[in-house]
């Protein structure tokens, strides 16, 4: 008897066969149309077409401490040569070097930063007007950071913070603006401004000089070790 032969051709009905779901490729996970929550990063918008210049103004005109070339530059994504170049663009520009008259304000060199300061001939002209300003009473923050200050000097900003526990930037600001503390010197290292009272604070006390405080021990005993350390 003649055998059937067989085939080895795959059978047309199985060759059409829907392929089972997980035998198919992986699809990628459907995205929630944040970028930053499928795990890449939002893209930075290029602000290289401004004018490099102008943009390290711009940071120079807020901010709290001497900033450094190597700094500015990795905040603006920018080469430091072309920072450095910028920053003494920028310096000569204010000492009316330039086409431009001198401005009352200059770029100053300290603690191995940068910083915008009143030019010293209109430091006058700027402390009568924050002396004239209408006063009004300090917050309780800002009491107990001036006390700080009174009872640590010449300290930084940042251990004032630590001490208290919270982030006193505006603090500070205020109390420079009603001439109460102001910048000592800047660490030659890190930059860091130290601050201290003024006559004007003692005036205000009623006092001769800062050894007529009252001992701080008796009214904060929670914080003596911290005060006196």
């Amino acid at each position: 008897m003649t055998m059937p032969e067989t085939s080895t051709d795959t059978d047309p009905a199985v060759a059409g066969a829907p392929v089972a779901a997980d035998a198919r490729a992986p699809e990628p996970p459907a995205s929630d149309g944040h970028p930053e929550r499928d795990g890449d990063e939002a893209p930075v918008a290029d602000r290289s077409h401004l004018p490099l210049e102008r943009r390290i103004e711009a940071i120079l005109m807020v901010a709290d401490e001497p900033q450094g070339a190597v700094h500015l530059a990795t905040a603006l994504r920018a080469p430091v040569k072309a920072v450095k170049a910028a920053i003494e663009a920028l310096r000569a520009d204010y000492d009316g070097e330039g086409a431009g008259p001198e401005r009352g304000f200059e770029l100053r060199e300290v603690g191995g930063g940068w910083r915008i300061y009143v030019r010293e001939a209109y430091d006058a002209d700027a402390a009568d007007f924050v002396l004239t300003q209408t006063p009004t009473k300090l917050s309780q923050a800002a009491l107990e950071t001036l006390a700080v200050i009174a009872y640590k000097q010449p300290i930084t900003r940042g251990a004032v913070a630590a001490i208290r526990a919270v982030n006193v930037d505006s603090v500070v600001r205020t109390l420079l603006g009603r001439g109460l503390i102001r910048e000592a010197f800047a660490d030659a290292e890190t930059g860091a401004i130290h601050y201290e009272t003024t006559e004007l604070l003692l005036t205000q006390l009623g006092l001769n000089s800062l050894e007529e405080l009252p001992p701080i021990s008796p009214l904060l005993p929670d914080g003596e070790e911290e005060l006196q350390a």
